[in-house]
């Protein structure tokens, strides 16, 4: 794949694309304190079928320092890379809090959507969050900073895999930050959700992944409410945690390929 960058007033933006002659583009999306390696395998396995774009997110990875982090401002860099790509129709998979950037790109550039695929992530719709849920988001800044840096990370890499590949990838990803910056990181990207987060029904295909090992938080209540209410397919991942495309790789390639033969 070939590094790219595009520049705003917040900062810089790094990708990289793999160009293809298909129908749409893959575009991926890690989750929050991870970079574009968290998709390694989904690229390795979908390479040369369709054009592709994985991201370092907006104040992570390589696109640091980046200020006034939003996941509509990150929204907004995506649009500025697919303009500049002349890109026109995508699918995209968000793992966790990518999955909240596509769902804000969706709110804007539904046109652009032909499917989206989410792994860990949650839903928009502020129906499923109690005031408690809220509350608690809003307190991870200094509860994070209660862990030893050590402690800390091998904590987050636990959550994220269930084995030893995905919890030393994820390792490798959270060198980047100082545990000054994934404190900071991790309040930005949890707070920072809850201002943005409204009524919305995604009209496109949705398909809905949680590992079964998940303990993140509440995500998979609230997947399996977001299924009962909206009807999205639900698929659980065996032998998978939080981070599921790099814990079972075969078994999220295989639902992916079939979600786009389906489209």
């Amino acid at each position: 794949m070939v590094e790219k960058h595009i520049t705003s007033g917040r900062g810089s933006t790094y990708y990289w694309i793999e160009k293809c002659d298909s129908p749409f583009y893959l575009v991926f999306l890690p989750g929050l304190t991870a970079n574009h390696h968290l998709f390694d395998r989904q690229i390795e396995g979908f390479s040369k079928q369709y054009g592709m774009i994985v991201w370092d997110a907006p104040a992570h990875g390589k696109s640091r320092p980046y200020k006034d982090f939003s996941y509509c401002n990150a929204a907004e860099e995506l649009k500025d890379i697919l303009d500049g790509e002349d890109i026109k129709h995508v699918v995209l998979v968000g793992q966790s809090a990518g999955g909240f950037v596509a769902q804000s790109f969706y709110k804007k550039y539904a046109d652009m959507v032909e499917g989206i695929f989410t792994i860990g992530t949650c839903p928009y719709n502020p129906s499923y969050y109690s005031r408690s849920d809220l509350f608690w988001l809003r307190q991870t800044k200094w509860m994070f900073r209660l862990y030893p840096d050590r402690t800390l990370r091998n904590t987050m890499a636990k959550m994220c895999g269930s084995t030893q590949h995905a919890r030393q990838n994820m390792l490798n990803m959270l060198t980047d930050y100082t545990k000054d910056e994934l404190c900071r990181l991790m309040y930005i990207g949890f707070a920072g959700f809850i201002p943005e987060i409204c009524e919305m029904h995604i009209k496109c295909p949705v398909w809905l992944l949680v590992g079964e090992h998940d303990k993140t938080g509440k995500v998979m209540a609230y997947n399996k409410a977001c299924h009962e209410k909206e009807g999205y397919p639900l698929s659980i991942i065996k032998g998978a945690a939080h981070n599921a495309n790099d814990d079972q790789p075969e078994q999220v390639n295989e639902l992916l390929h079939a979600f786009l033969q389906a489209l």
